[in-house]
């Protein structure tokens, strides 16, 4: 991908041009990183917090409440370092020409699933279609 690509600041991808030309691939890159970056300083703040609040307390119901707290964080922290994952991947395929393509059928992802879900691997009718299989399997 061109490093010297320009974006104006208030671009967004528009269906009147290219499928995934160096403006929206640009576009994605940046939007990826930056949501990569908030997600890297949110987990820092986090371990920080958890680090920070290891205390005695006293009261079972205090520290049950704390117990509660500290393992939602946790969750939420797992939760964060799996989006991150995508997020690499997603770069990954930026490298590599595939991003915006469905892993799927092969077709171009809607601008707007991807504007709203840059990680998406696949198109709205294929995620659809894989939702109700699984669906379908997980009644079985």
């Amino acid at each position: 991908m061109k490093a010297d690509v320009i974006l104006p600041d208030n671009y967004k991808p528009s269906e009147d041009e290219p499928f995934m030309n160096a403006k929206q691939l640009e576009y994605f890159q940046r939007k990826l990183l930056s949501w990569k970056a908030d997600l890297l300083v949110e987990t820092r703040e986090t371990l920080e917090g958890l680090q920070g609040t290891t205390r005695n307390i006293p009261d079972s119901a205090d520290r049950a409440s704390e117990e509660t707290d500290r393992s939602l964080e946790l969750r939420t922290r797992d939760r964060q370092r799996k989006l991150v994952t995508k997020i690499d991947s997603a770069l990954q395929r930026i490298a590599e020409g595939e991003f915006g393509y469905c892993e799927v059928t092969g077709e171009p992802i809607s601008l707007k699933r991807l504007d709203a879900r840059p990680i998406a691997t696949m198109s709205l009718e294929a995620q659809e279609r894989h939702e109700r299989k699984e669906k379908v399997h997980r009644d079985d």
